[in-house]
């Protein structure tokens, strides 16, 4: 027999009142009791009738997370730490890949909202504003990984960038004066962060990034590597490339190789992220390091608070960066120096 509501207040030793207030993540409970009760639901495996609670305007105890592509190991931890922060509190995920594309994101919207998820957590480029608008007027959204400049809405993300900058001063550190810069679509807030916070370290030591060494590309794999392989076959090969993601630097390590480019002696390859492909590598990548964890534990905390407090003034919550260093990176030979 299925458990119920009562089965658990009486398991808690609590009222039904109390257990009701958990499970709306309402009313002044100690977080230690409401612990107890989340983990005496799970473990009766107690499943309240989201369909009757839609009915009434409480909660699914759903949640919608937009990403890009979960075959990317960015997105897919971020997406875990979503779910691992979730079930603490009783919701599950749905979790939908949009490739960045506005009819993709339209159509799960559209999907999201006919679920009655309680919020939603976008991590994809969006460039319909007007759509966005619309959305956040009906239901809770927390925009992760990028900022919306127009709308505001809570948002989490990284300090891009000081990221950027860590990555051009160690690799002007290591006497490194020609760069290039590997980057996604530049539409995204993220990507411009990234590539001004280069920009800036490498003119505070004096330098320049000329233009056509900043290559904007899709985020596949092969795409970075045909890029890559055009690039270090030219006429200005750069001795130091940033990446803008993991990903990304996997591409170019494979275009190095295939053009018998050595990495790092002859190219030193700095990524952006640190997922799990940062130490599998061949070489190890120097990479600068986001909180994934973080991103995705914030993101969620933000939508509960929407859902105690109601609608939240602009919140911005922004997570410190850092470089670690591996083997992808070295001293710029003499002879490579301009």
């Amino acid at each position: 027999m299925k458990a119920t509501i009562y089965d658990i207040a009486r398991e808690a030793g609590v009222s039904i009142a109390t257990v009701s207030k958990v499970m709306n993540d309402k009313g002044k409970i100690s977080a230690a009791r409401r612990n107890q009760i989340l983990s005496i639901m799970q473990r009766l495996q107690y499943q309240p009738s989201a369909i009757a609670s839609a009915l009434t305007g409480k909660h699914t105890y759903t949640l919608g997370l937009l990403i890009p592509d979960i075959a990317n190991p960015f997105f897919a931890e971020v997406a875990r730490a979503v779910e691992d922060r979730g079930h603490q509190f009783g919701y599950c995920v749905i979790i939908c890949s949009t490739d960045n594309k506005d009819e993709r994101i339209e159509r799960y919207m559209t999907v999201l909202k006919q679920k009655q998820v309680d919020g939603i957590i976008i991590g994809t480029g969006l460039e319909n504003h007007a759509m966005l608008e619309e959305l956040r007027s009906i239901i809770p959204i927390v925009v992760i990984g990028r900022e919306v400049t127009p709308l505001d809405v809570p948002t989490v993300v990284a300090d891009d960038y000081r990221g950027g900058r860590l990555a051009a001063e160690h690799l002007l550190a290591l006497g490194h004066v020609r760069m290039a810069v590997l980057a996604e679509s530049l539409l995204i807030s993220s990507s411009r962060d990234r590539l001004r916070g280069f920009q800036d370290a490498i003119e505070d030591a004096g330098y320049a990034l000329p233009d056509d060494s900043i290559i904007a590309c899709g985020h596949v794999l092969e795409d970075s590597k045909a890029r890559v392989v055009k690039l270090l076959r030219g006429g200005n090969r750069p001795s130091g490339l940033f990446c803008f993601n993991d990903l990304l630097a996997v591409g170019a390590l494979q275009a190095a190789k295939e053009s018998n480019v050595h990495v790092p002696s002859e190219l030193s390859v700095v990524s952006f992220d640190n997922t799990i492909l940062a130490s599998v590598t061949n070489p190890p990548l120097t990479s600068i390091a986001q909180p994934m964890n973080q991103l995705g534990e914030a993101a969620v905390d933000l939508l509960l608070r929407q859902f105690e407090h109601g609608d939240l003034v602009h919140q911005r919550v922004s997570l410190r960066t850092e470089l670690i260093v591996r083997q992808s990176t070295d001293a710029a030979h003499p002879l490579k120096l301009l």
